[in-house]
């Protein structure tokens, strides 16, 4: 398990991977990943390694703001952190 990573969400409907990282817990959206490059991600020895050399500069991201996290969460009708 990697310390640079805490944790991964993949929705294959859009190819989208969700990254939060250690510590502080940043979340970055990377587009258009085949699940392929996800399920490798996950079964990775280290996530942090794979991340660095097949994730990281090979797909479009976008980090994803707290608030904008918080708001979004609010919508679906969870409870507010």
């Amino acid at each position: 398990m990697s310390t640079a990573i805490r944790h991964l969400f993949y929705r294959p409907e859009s190819a989208e991977l969700s990254i939060w990282f250690a510590p502080e817990g940043r979340r970055y959206k990377y587009f258009d990943v085949p699940p392929s490059a996800y399920e490798a991600m996950r079964d990775a020895p280290s996530r942090g390694q794979y991340f660095n050399r097949a994730i990281k500069g090979h797909y479009r991201c976008t980090k994803i703001e707290a608030e904008s996290s918080r708001i979004r969460r609010r919508r679906l009708g969870a409870a507010p952190s």
